[in-house]
């Protein structure tokens, strides 16, 4: 987890970088917004997993995840605080959540091949008190609810692609995130397609914002900008 290099690897789209990136209209609707992409693309990364033990890629790399545990540690999130990590894919994050002594955690994805991958990682590293359940994000209402903390590594960027009703889409999640977070909870996402205005603007309504990770810095066009932002947020009652 010490890898210096911001890989994106995974990622929604990594063409649009902070300070470059243009407005929200600017987003062109892609079948990486869909769940039929995502059912096809976690459904290969399963079997290769059963086959080879692969657990297929990592969204942003390693380096994002040791961002966000380290401002943890610094926050001092209790060990056993209640933690959401939407959008889990593989279980990674899950994973290493857990091997830093974090004790309640709970992955979601409407992929049921996503669901059956986290799985088997989580097994394979004899993590067998995770939950992880077969659930959309953006119709939970009433299912999750009183997490201390929610995790977002590309699942908002994945959801802002979606081809159908791609305004509501964004609103229902927004909607679903105050939903699932008790007040004075935390909010972590990482996002390569949406700039640190961006984020501020769309979740202003009831939620604060905390801090910006560091993420590297990149020079396109003589400008300086960075291709990843990662931002906390508080809920707000």
């Amino acid at each position: 987890m010490a890898d210096d290099s911001e890989r994106t690897h995974g990622s929604p789209t990594s063409t649009k970088q902070e300070g470059i990136k243009g407005g929200e209209d600017d987003f062109v609707p892609s079948k990486l917004g869909t769940k039929q992409y995502w059912d096809e693309a976690y459904q290969t990364e399963l079997e290769t997993f059963r086959d080879i033990g692969d657990v297929g890629e990592i969204w942003f790399g390693e380096q994002s995840m040791g961002r966000v545990i380290r401002w943890m540690e610094k926050a001092k999130i209790p060990k056993n605080a209640s933690i959401l990590d939407i959008g889990t894919g593989n279980g990674v994050l899950l994973v290493e959540l857990a091997k830093e002594g974090y004790t309640n955690l709970t992955g979601i994805d409407y992929s049921a091949a996503s669901v059956a991958l986290a799985k088997d990682v989580l097994q394979a590293e004899d993590l067998n008190n995770i939950s992880v359940k077969e659930v959309d994000f953006l119709s939970c209402s009433g299912e999750l609810k009183d997490f201390d903390m929610c995790v977002d590594k590309g699942t908002f960027d994945a959801i802002s692609l979606n081809p159908e009703n791609t305004k509501e889409v964004r609103i229902r999640y927004v909607q679903a995130l105050g939903d699932v977070l008790k007040e004075g909870g935390y909010f972590v996402i990482t996002s390569c397609n949406w700039t640190k205005e961006q984020l501020l603007q769309r979740f202003s309504s009831g939620f604060e914002f905390v801090q910006q990770l560091p993420t590297p810095s990149i020079q396109f066009g003589g400008k300086t900008g960075n291709n990843v932002t990662a931002l906390i947020f508080k809920r707000l009652h």
